[in-house]
């Protein structure tokens, strides 16, 4: 079976050519291109999404005129081998990919393609000979239509020459290059980033009449630890000793200012770093403190991190930043985060990189809480019966009042979609805009909560999370109303998943599965016998 106007045996050639060997895979790609585009109309000025780095893509660059250097291919690693093409102007095309059904008639190219067998085991005469007579039989074609956020191309963006390395790069990357940034992948290079401090270290005797070039700090092991000189503070003849039972016996003095004039003070250092970290609600005190600045809360709220902008300032040389857990509670005036230079200077070069990474936006901020109008529904026809009491709605009252909110209305349903719907449409009439629902939401048959609430108009589910105890949790919206769902569990834990995210949605802040994914780890309660939360590791 040809691949477009090439033999099999050719199309060999050309992916050796290419590819430095005919690889299986770009074989199977080139049928894959060839059958995508017959399906898009003749003339169709087309672009390409291929879901895989492997072979694939170098398929679309040799049958089609997309290719990632001109912009029309754009690779998405998502581990499938599957392709688009589409109309570049509508965004309407096909989306085909290897039906794992239909591979099953191939035991060969079965074996090769989920790794069945070691490749020194595989007949690879065998395995092209399935591939040709295959040609696309084991794929599936399937229309789509490309979001209109990922059809829009950037356009020429503008070329600068970093300060840092002297490369051409984009300026709407920063002040300097991503490289310089720290997202190199390597370790070395023509430009040493580091530079010995240019400080001079004498006898505490000779410093008499000097200013102290940085705080120093007295520490009484088990009662206090403070500066007990400060920078920039004289010298005298009586502070001789007291250095000396400090353990100084030599201290620093400033070199000559040309020595000094390509490096940054840590003092200088620290508070240009936190007038850029600190966000709306962070406060801090300047002039630093034995060279660091403490970050505190504001007012009370959600910390929120940007964990991008901190890894990235973290990954530079000379330069650090520590910070509590994002996405908690804090009260006002609650220290959050702390940033140094940590040797005594550093040099510009440096300095300027830390500065090019932190005009990507504050990392820290303040969210503070709204007051939600909470309407509580109370799923079960036990409880709708009298036969059992109900303990989910002082429960769940007792935690949003305790984080500031109201309730404003609450309701007892039985196991039954149309009631349950109706529930949420009598809380919304009465002024709610965030309904917590409750029990209901596990894998029993007469659990329907969570249809009744799509019934009710819930979109943007998410449902469960990788948080014990509580992962039967509900999330979406209906409307421009919150909607919480709480599992069983919460009768019988004093802290769920409720507790970790009802903060988070108070906040204004939407949750992602990523979010939830992201809360796998430290979503362990240990169950402790005597409950400490929030300070504990749980959400954290």
């Amino acid at each position: 079976m040809n691949i477009g106007p090439y033999t099999f045996e050719e199309f060999k050639e050309v992916a050796r050519k290419f590819h430095g060997y005919p690889a299986p895979g770009l074989l199977i790609g080139g049928y894959m291109v060839e059958e995508a585009k017959s399906y898009l109309p003749e003339g169709t000025l087309f672009d390409a999404v291929v879901e895989t780095g492997k072979c694939l893509p170098d398929a679309v660059q040799v049958l089609t005129l997309c290719s990632y250097g001109n912009g029309w291919m754009r690779v998405i690693k998502l581990g499938r081998y599957a392709l688009s093409l589409y109309d570049k102007f509508t965004g309407e095309g096909v989306r085909i990919h290897i039906d794992m059904a239909k591979l099953k008639k191939w035991p060969e190219i079965e074996s090769w393609f989920l790794k069945l067998k070691p490749k020194k085991d595989q007949d690879t005469d065998l395995l092209f000979s399935e591939i040709e007579k295959a040609g696309h039989s084991f794929c599936t074609v399937t229309p789509i239509q490309i979001t209109e956020d990922f059809m829009s191309h950037k356009g020429m963006r503008s070329i600068g020459i970093c300060p840092s390395c002297k490369e051409a790069y984009p300026v709407s990357d920063g002040a300097i290059c991503r490289g310089c940034q720290g997202e190199v992948p390597y370790v070395g290079g023509s430009r040493d980033m580091v530079r010995e401090d240019c400080v001079i270290a004498v006898d505490v005797q000779d410093a008499v009449g000097k200013k102290a070039l940085h705080d120093m700090t007295r520490i009484d092991p088990g009662t206090s630890k403070g500066a007990e000189f400060k920078a920039g503070q004289e010298i005298t003849a009586g502070d001789v000793c007291r250095l000396q039972q400090m353990g100084r016996n030599r201290v620093y003095v400033s070199g000559s200012d040309d020595e000094l004039a390509d490096m940054v003070h840590e003092n200088e250092a620290a508070q240009a770093f936190a007038k850029r970290m600190a966000g709306d609600g962070i406060v801090f005190k300047t002039p630093p403190e034995e060279g660091k600045i403490s970050f505190c809360a504001g007012l009370k709220g959600l910390l929120t991190i940007d964990r991008d902008i901190l890894a990235r300032f973290n990954l530079l040389p000379d330069v650090m930043c520590a910070a509590r857990q994002g996405d908690i509670l804090v009260d006002a005036g609650k220290p959050v985060a702390g940033t140094r230079a940590i040797p005594l200077h550093i040099t510009k070069n440096v300095f300027e990189n830390a500065l090019s990474v932190l005009d990507a936006g504050p990392i820290f901020k303040i969210l503070p809480l709204r007051t939600a109008k909470v309407g509580i529904l109370v799923t079960g026809t036990e409880v709708f019966q009298g036969l059992i009491e109900d303990k989910f709605i002082p429960i769940i009252s007792g935690k949003v009042e305790r984080l500031g909110s109201e309730v404003v209305a609450t309701a007892v349903v039985p196991d039954d979609r149309k009631a349950i719907s109706d529930g949420v449409a009598e809380l919304r009439g009465q002024g709610a805009d965030l309904i917590v629902t409750t029990a209901g939401l596990s894998v029993d048959p007469d659990d329907v909560t969570r249809p009744a609430l799509v019934d009710a108009g819930l979109t943007d589910i998410l449902y469960g999370a990788p948080i014990l105890p509580g992962t039967m949790l509900l999330l979406g919206k209906i409307g421009n109303v919150d909607v919480m769902g709480v599992p069983a569990c919460a009768l019988f834990y004093k802290t769920t998943s409720f507790d970790l995210l009802l903060p988070i949605i108070l906040a204004g802040q939407n949750i992602t599965r990523k979010d939830l994914a992201s809360m796998a780890e430290g979503g362990l309660c240990l169950n402790c016998r005597s409950c400490t939360f929030p300070k504990c590791p749980f959400g954290k």
